[in-house]
């Protein structure tokens, strides 16, 4: 049914966002190694943003079933 399909759309955009987290991780190491700690401090704030949007949404979906 509908709850289903919901369930699996928002595992696979938890998924999704996971990925977008650790890519987002990995270029602000990669500043880091640069020398430009302070873009990367911006992106390490991205991240975390992210974290908690990608904690939530699995929540939701948890919650959904």
């Amino acid at each position: 049914g509908p709850m289903v399909t919901g369930s699996a759309e928002l595992s696979s955009l938890a998924a999704q966002l996971e990925e977008i987290v650790r890519r987002v991780s990995d270029v602000a190491d990669l500043l880091v190694a640069d020398g430009r700690s302070d873009v990367a401090a911006d992106l390490f704030e991205v991240e975390r943003s992210l974290a908690t949007a990608a904690r939530r949404l699995d929540t939701t979906r948890r919650t959904l079933g």
